[in-house]
């Protein structure tokens, strides 16, 4: 997985290499020299967003005392960290996150059904979000041929995000875990009854489905509410756009992210995304990679310091484990 992720990457930094050197490195410095501290602004305002993220996700807790939104944003912040900036093909932070949570106290079997079903539900509401976004995008051109396509492909993806819902509800993971069980003997015995647990959870958490729509509902917001880091970058620039036009390169740019999931960070794969989107709205190819270089400058303020502090918590941990062996 991990040489997987490596050759990944190479591709990715090879891509963006030659974007720059096809573009031109210039015109994307004049742009975040225009933008100066104004980018540091626009950074720190993916806090927001981290924050709605964490209140959608809280709103999972069905089986015991759910945690604060402060503890719930700082496992949120973790987990971005960990997925934006290693090569974990975005799993690896909601490993972080459910470790995180329970050694905070919280039992893992809440932990680990909310965890389950709020990435469940981000496919939805992400879907959703694309949606909105290839809409707004048909307003705005005049050749949409190609967008209805793309929404049409679209629609195939939701009988999976139901058939993922379905298997959930129908306790796929207590069934799994039988099956381990049935192959391997007793030594499974305790994951039988752990998985049986989690399914339980599981289905309580979509049998609440005021829950489970508040959770969509404040993912949506926290999706749209994102699309601030652009429009403050954008601003400060001095290539403003309106909310609609920053909406609109939001969500499809994290459609685009998101589908390049196997590219750690999604190098390459972000810039070249962004200038074909900017070219769509009448960007220039350099304010629009400007823009792409200014997420990178938003994933080292807000999400290496996140690396860090788990690092730090790790060892701690580590440490205060093999004290009383000493």
């Amino acid at each position: 997985m991990i040489r997987w992720a490596s050759l990944f990457g190479l591709i990715g930094v090879a891509l963006l290499t030659a974007i720059l050197v096809f573009e031109g490195v210039g015109p994307v410095t004049v742009a975040l020299q225009t933008a100066g501290l104004g980018l540091i602004w626009a950074s720190l305002f993916h806090i927001v967003p981290m924050v709605v993220m964490a209140i959608a996700w809280r709103v999972l807790f069905v089986a015991g005392p759910a945690p604060s939104i402060l503890q719930m944003t700082y496992s949120v912040w973790l987990r971005e960290s960990v997925n934006g900036l290693l090569p974990v093909a975005r799993i690896g932070g909601e490993v972080v996150s459910y470790r995180v949570l329970t050694r905070m106290g919280y039992r893992p079997t809440p932990v680990a059904a909310s965890l389950i079903s709020d990435i469940t539900l981000t496919l939805v509401s992400q879907f959703l979000f694309t949606v909105a976004g290839l809409v707004l995008l048909l307003l705005r051109i005049e050749d949409t041929a190609a967008v209805w396509r793309v929404i049409f492909g679209l629609l195939a993806f939701l009988p999976m995000v139901a058939g993922l819902l379905a298997i959930q509800r129908m306790g796929i993971v207590n069934m799994g875990a039988k099956l381990v069980g049935a192959l391997f003997g007793d030594r499974w015995a305790d994951l039988v009854g752990n998985a049986a647990r989690l399914d339980r959870v599981l289905r309580l958490v979509y049998r609440r489905p005021g829950r489970v729509l508040s959770s969509i509902g404040w993912q949506l917001i926290g999706w749209t509410v994102g699309t601030g880091e652009i429009y403050l970058a954008l601003q400060f620039m001095d290539h403003p756009v309106d909310l609609y036009d920053a909406v609109l390169l939001e969500s499809l740019a994290q459609a685009i992210s998101s589908a390049a999931f196997v590219v750690p960070g999604a190098v390459g794969v972000q810039e070249g995304g962004f200038i074909l989107l900017g070219a769509m709205l009448g960007l220039d190819p350099g304010t629009a990679l400007a823009v792409a270089i200014a997420r990178r400058i938003r994933d080292a303020i807000i999400f290496l310091p996140g690396l860090i502090t788990w690092q730090i918590a790790e060892a701690h941990k580590l440490v205060t484990r093999r004290q009383p062996a000493e």
